[in-house]
């Protein structure tokens, strides 16, 4: 008989494994109390079987099983491609509405199915998808993910996306709140700065938030400074994550922070030496869950450090995000 997972409430990190099979040292972290889920990346793939068995290694660690995210929204982020059916760009859906009102939005239907239908099989429970940025200018970081530069037609092709991955089975994530599009630096290597009013922001970048927040599930937050509205960036803000997402938008869901080992992350704290600061500011601010990718030693010290108590209430709430096979 299989030995049954040892029992653990899911945590607050999400973590990521290096290669395409679990080292011991990888097994040890992601039976780590604070531990809630695992990002994989074009690195964890060969192939599908090679996934596949892989995803459901990572599951049999703990009871509730681990979640399994990747970045798989079309276009330039894609993770796994081959054997996978190649997906378009969101702003693809943007340049079709422009040519036919009436298909976009089914075409970015079909697609969001399909990308959830692909990673769902595999036991994949999140896409990181859709991006809701609503783009102003030229982003090196966003560009062709956003689905359109007028709100209102990116909030129609986002609800018919989001319908598509509820269709499959799978939650939708918006990002990168409240807004990525309006910088031209990629936050990845920076910090950019927003110095737009928050009226501004609330009428273009937050209009599809607005419109579709009893369709969301989850949110992941930026790490962009918007001086005029704030002094921390989101991730860090309750003003942000708590004062106008959950209380004005009226969001219920889960909240994600970008990767904190991202450059304009580490730029925003008071001591960016410290992954301990950023996911206790990120946690106190607002944030359920917070992501650290690519720096093992990093998560290492961040789960060494982190004081947190499993609990039963976090755990369900993120145990609702795991995809359903129809």
């Amino acid at each position: 008989m299989p030995n049954t997972p040892e029992y653990q409430p899911l945590g607050p990190v999400m973590v990521d494994v290096a290669g395409l099979t679990l080292t011991p040292d990888e097994i040890d972290r992601l039976r780590h109390p604070s531990v809630g889920a695992v990002i994989l990346f074009t690195r964890n793939f060969a192939s599908k079987q090679q996934l596949q068995a892989l995803i459901t290694h990572i599951k049999s660690l703990r009871s509730p099983a681990l979640l399994v995210a990747v970045d798989q929204e079309g276009g330039r982020v894609q993770r796994f491609q081959e054997g996978f059916t190649r997906l378009p760009a969101a702003q693809y859906f943007g340049e079709l509405w422009e040519q036919n009102k009436h298909t976009a939005p089914m075409a970015a239907y079909t697609s969001a199915f399909t990308m959830a239908s692909e990673l769902i099989e595999l036991g994949i429970d999140i896409s990181f998808a859709p991006v809701f940025d609503v783009c102003s200018q030229a982003s090196e970081v966003i560009g062709d993910r956003s689905f359109h530069s007028d709100p209102a037609v990116a909030a129609e092709l986002l609800g018919a996306y989001i319908d598509g991955m509820h269709a499959a089975g799978m939650v939708s994530i918006a990002k990168h709140f409240p807004g990525h599009g309006g910088v031209a630096n990629d936050s990845h290597h920076c910090l950019p700065t927003d110095g737009r009013a928050f009226e501004a922001i609330f009428e273009h970048d937050l209009r599809p938030y607005r419109a579709l927040i009893d369709e969301i599930d989850g949110v992941m937050s930026a790490h962009v400074e918007f001086p005029a509205c704030d002094e921390h960036i989101p991730t860090y803000s309750s003003f942000w994550l708590q004062d106008i997402l959950r209380q004005k938008l009226g969001f219920e869901g889960v909240i994600f922070s970008d990767d904190l080992s991202m450059q304009g992350a580490v730029d925003a704290t008071d001591n960016p030496g410290s992954i301990l600061e950023s996911a206790q500011r990120a946690i106190y601010a607002g944030c359920d869950m917070v992501l650290v990718c690519n720096q093992p030693q990093l998560a290492d010290q961040l789960l060494a450090e982190l004081k947190f108590e499993p609990n039963e209430v976090l755990s369900a709430k993120l145990s609702r995000l795991s995809a359903r096979r129809n």
